[in-house]
C-alpha cells in the first residue's frame, strides 16, 4: 500500500506515520532509535511541554526541547490553557528557532490536568479552544501549527467535529484524532468510525488517526476503513521501536519482511537505549534508571521469568543490565502473538476529573487560568 505523503506545512512526511508524544517516553534517545530503524522516515514529536515552564525557561523543559542535529524536522508538543501564555511560548519557539512544526495538546486525559480544565478536557469550552488556536497560529511566524486530540469527554459530551470546524477556522494545519473519550483512558477499543467522521467533516486539512494502532497491518486498516491522510502510532511501540520500520515497509509501498527480532536482538537495543538515555543526560546510571521503566515493554513475550525482569528493572550500570541480559537465553526467537498486541496502559477509568461546574455551559469559560498548567503531565 503506497501512500502519498502527509503534508504539514512546508514539511512533506512519507510514509505518512507519526511517532505520539508521550510523557517520559519520546525523549531525543527514544525519538533516536524510532527514526533509525525507520530509516529516518516520518515525523518523531517531542514529549509534551507546559507552556509556562517553556516560557520561564524551566531547566529541565530547556532539555527536553533540544533536538539531535539529524531530526528533521523538529517536532514540539505544547500543552497549554491560558492563551496568552501558550501564544508567548509559541512565538519563543519561532523567534528563537527551537522546533519547525508545533503539536498543541487536547487529548490528555489524566486527572492531574483534567481537574484543572486541561487536556482532554479543554474543547468543551469551545470560546477558549478558539482563542488558544488563534493565539498559537497567529504567533506561530510561519510554523505550521497542528493539534492532537480525543472525541470528548464522555459519549454525552462529544467535542471532536465542533473542535475539528474551529480548528479549520483557525489555520490549523493538521488533527490527530485518538478515537477515545477522555473517560475511556486507554481501555475498550478506539473508534474509528469517529476518524472517518471527522475526516468528512474537515476535508480541508489532513487528518491524522491514533488508537489501537498494534502492528504495521493495523495501520494499513486503518487508512483504509477512515480515509484518514495518516497515522499516530504511541503504545504500538512501547519496546518496540522497530514498529517504525514495519510501518515505512508497510505504508510506502517497499514490502518486505516485518522485523521479528530474537532476545539477543532485543537485548542489543536495551542496552544502546539505555546508553543513549545515559549520554542525554550525562549521568549513565541515571540513564540506566531511567531506562528501567521501559524493560517489560522489551521483554514482553520472550521467556524471562519474573524474577530476572525484577532483577532487570532494578538494574543500576550498564555492566549489570548487559550482564544480566547475557545470563538469560538470548537464542529466544521472536514469541510472535505474545509479544504483539496491547501494550502500556488499557486501564479504563469512566470517569473524567473536572473543575466545579465545568459541563454546565459550554460558551462560558469561567476562570480558567494558567494555573491549570503543570510541570508535568502524560498521555
Amino acid at each position: 500500500m503506497t501512500q502519498p505523503p502527509l503534508h504539514i506545512g512546508p514539511h512533506a512526511v512519507q510514509p505518512p506515520v507519526v511517532l505520539a508524544p508521550m510523557a517520559g517516553i519520546t525523549n531525543a534517545p527514544f525519538r533516536t532509535l524510532c527514526r533509525e530503524f525507520s530509516g529516518g522516515q516520518g515525523l518523531f514529536v517531542s514529549e509534551m511541554i507546559t507552556t509556562r515552564a517553556l516560557v520561564e525557561r524551566n531547566e529541565k523543559t530547556m532539555q527536553l526541547v533540544h533536538f539531535d542535529a539529524s531530526e528533521k524536522p523538529r517536532s514540539i508538543q505544547l500543552y497549554g490553557v491560558d492563551p496568552v501564555t501558550v501564544g508567548k511560548a509559541v512565538r519563543m519557539i519561532a523567534d528563537e528557532d527551537l522546533a519547525d512544526h508545533i503539536d498543541l495538546n487536547f487529548g490528555c486525559p489524566v486527572p492531574k490536568v483534567t481537574r484543572k480544565g486541561g487536556g482532554s478536557a479543554l474543547p468543551y469550552k469551545r470560546p477558549l479552544l478558539r482563542s488558544l488556536l488563534h493565539e498559537a497560529v497567529g504567533n506561530a511566524g510561519g510554523l505550521p501549527v497542528t493539534m492532537k486530540m480525543r472525541k470528548g469527554i464522555d459519549d454525552d459530551h462529544l467535542t471532536y467535529l465542533d473542535a475539528g470546524r474551529i480548528a479549520v477556522e483557525e489555520g490549523i494545519t493538521a488533527i490527530a484524532l485518538h478515537g477515545r473519550t477522555a473517560a475511556q483512558h486507554y481501555g475498550g477499543t478506539a473508534d474509528w468510525d469517529a476518524i472517518a467522521r471527522l475526516k468528512e467533516s474537515v476535508p480541508e486539512i489532513p487528518v491524522l488517526g491514533n488508537g489501537d494502532i498494534w502492528s504495521a497491518d493495523e495501520a494499513v486498516r486503518m487508512m483504509r476503513e477512515t480515509g484518514c491522510d495518516g497515522v499516530v502510532v504511541g503504545r504500538g511501540c512501547l519496546g518496540r521501536p522497530w514498529l517504525f520500520g514495519d510501518l515505512v515497509a508497510a505504508l510506502s509501498g517497499e514490502g518486505g519482511e516485518y522485523a521479528r527480532p530474537s532476545l539477543r536482538e532485543v537485548a542489543d537495543v536495551m542496552v544502546r537505549h539505555a546508553r543513549l538515555l545515559g549520554e542525554w543526560l550525562g549521568d549513565e546510571a541515571r540513564g540506566v534508571i531511567d531506562f528501567r521503566k521501559h524493560v517489560a515493554w522489551y521483554t514482553k513475550g520472550f521467556s524471562v521469568g519474573s524474577e530476572m525482569r525484577k532483577r532487570l528493572a532494578v538494574s543500576a550500570s550498564l555492566e549489570e543490565l548487559r550482564g544480566l541480559l547475557d545470563d538469560l537465553d538470548l537464542e529466544q526467537p521472536w514469541p510472535g502473538a505474545a509479544a504483539d498486541g496491547p501494550r502500556g496502559r488499557t486501564s479504563s477509568r469512566n470517569r473524567v476529573v473536572l473543575p466545579d461546574g465545568w459541563l454546565n455551559n459550554p460558551w462560558d469559560c469561567g476562570d480558567v487560568t494558567a494555573e491549570a498548567e503543570l510541570d508535568t503531565s502524560g498521555g
